[in-house]
């Protein structure tokens, strides 16, 4: 891709589940859809499903990225912002749990690193490009929408002493403390490039079972997650919510919200700390920055 006149969305996580439903549904309303998944398999036979859907067939790219990997993440930017001549919407929905804590290569928690790192990376490599979409929109604004979860309610806030939850670890308690970290680079997103045509949203997608993020779960969390079978929604469900925040005019009306089913959702008290969404983004930078 050299040019083109479509909108642009960058999806992350967008080879299965939550991720590659709101694909489907963007490019079924005419985006330009650079989908980024792990699995070379998985991301081929997306990509040839969203093309049989897409207003245009040649409307869809897909990138390989491993996310638990920040060089790998910085490199996809740099790809990306080579080939996109515009991003208009970017949504950060890749991510998951793990059945133990791994320390990748990096240096880095893995669960840390795939569900709040390197959405953080990718983002900020992205800005400019996005800032730039911008001003060329008739609205003005780019958007940046964040996967989080429920699951952030129960993390009592982000410990700076323990930022990547590896002192006592647990699968959940890992999980739920990046989710919490979504929320709030999302809240401080929104306030250092809001005046910049930016629009940060995050969303909670609900409990879905027909998706890989249980599969990677330690067994407890897997047989709890089996319960929940009435609460739980489908991947198209969840995803209407990420589709809403893409492209509705409603939610440029407020910045660095938190959203359910399409309707706001009250984020934690630890998430509307302003001062640790701050602090969290400073901290962030100076972790990535040998990748930026």
């Amino acid at each position: 891709m050299t040019s083109t006149s479509q909108p642009v969305a960058v999806i992350t996580g967008a080879s299965s589940g939550v991720g590659k439903a709101a694909a489907k549904a963007l490019a079924q309303q005419g985006f330009y859809i650079i989908g980024l998944g792990r699995n070379p398999e998985r991301c081929a036979q997306a990509q040839k499903e969203l093309a049989a859907l897409a207003t245009h067939a040649d409307s869809v790219q897909f990138m390989q990225c491993d996310f638990s990997q920040l060089e790998a993440t910085a490199e996809i930017a740099k790809k990306i912002v080579a080939q996109a001549p515009r991003i208009d919407v970017l949504i950060n929905n890749a991510g998951g749990v793990s059945s133990a804590m791994r320390i990748t290569d990096e240096g880095m928690e893995q669960t840390f690193a795939s569900n709040y790192l390197s959405p953080f990376l990718l983002t900020y490599l992205l800005l400019p490009t996005l800032i730039e979409s911008a001003k060329t929109n008739p609205d003005g604004k780019a958007r940046v929408i964040a996967t989080s979860s429920v699951g952030h309610h129960t993390c009592p806030g982000i410990n700076f002493d323990d930022l990547q939850w590896v002192q006592n670890y647990t699968t959940g308690g890992a999980y739920t403390n990046a989710k919490l970290g979504n929320i709030l680079f999302t809240k401080e997103l929104a306030k250092r490039y809001g005046d910049n045509g930016i629009i940060a949203h995050a969303m909670e997608p609900g409990v879905i079972l027909e998706s890989n993020f249980v599969n990677h779960a330690e067994e407890s969390m897997q047989k709890y997650m089996a319960t929940l079978t009435e609460e739980a929604v489908s991947a198209e469900e969840a995803a209407s919510t990420l589709v809403w925040l893409a492209t509705d005019k409603q939610v440029l009306n407020e910045n660095g919200g938190d959203f359910y089913q399409c309707k706001p959702a009250e984020a934690s008290q630890a998430a509307q700390n302003e001062e640790t969404a701050a602090r969290l983004w400073q901290e962030s930078i100076k972790l990535l920055e040998p990748f930026i």
